[in-house]
């Protein structure tokens, strides 16, 4: 079974966890792709295709929501994975609701929802004050579901 894991990240948690899976998964095995900087593969060459972003201001990257939807029809033939990562653990249902579309959300056999971090380090001026303002903070926060993450894994390693 070829996999492939398709995500954007926009500060790096993101894609620490599409690494983790792959890795769990098998690397060798499972592709990885960052449409930030790759352009998405032929879907045709995989069987099973997780799809992943953060959450920043209640929305995930436009360039997933354009794949899921450029993918439709092959999207509705393979074994889906999709999942997020986002702070804001009392809205994170309805922004994976919001993240990828019904048709999607229905036939994907795994959601995941992973929590995610606040990493200042990685952040600009302008982020960095408004997530302190918000928040609260004063050094990085990490709340990465670690027990979701082995959920989605153990659900998309199934055949």
């Amino acid at each position: 079974m070829k996999n492939l894991i398709v995500f954007m990240s926009r500060h790096g948690t993101t894609r620490k966890i599409a690494h983790q899976i792959a890795q769990r998964l098998g690397e060798e095995k499972t592709t990885v792709i960052d449409l930030k900087t790759d352009d998405g593969p032929d879907l045709d060459n995989f069987d099973t295709i997780m799809i992943g972003g953060s959450i920043h201001v209640g929305q995930i990257q436009k360039q997933i929501s354009e794949f899921c939807i450029a993918n439709q029809n092959i999207l509705l033939q393979k074994r889906v994975g999709l999942f997020i990562c986002g702070m804001e653990t009392h809205e994170i249902r309805e922004e994976f609701n919001n993240a990828f579309p019904e048709w999607l959300r229905n036939h994907a056999v795994a959601h995941g929802l992973f929590g995610g971090e606040l990493l200042l380090e990685e952040m600009h001026f302008f982020e960095k004050a408004m997530v302190k303002g918000i928040y609260g903070i004063k050094k990085s926060v990490h709340e990465v579901d670690q027990n979701a993450i082995e959920s989605f894994e153990s659900k998309m390693s199934k055949e």
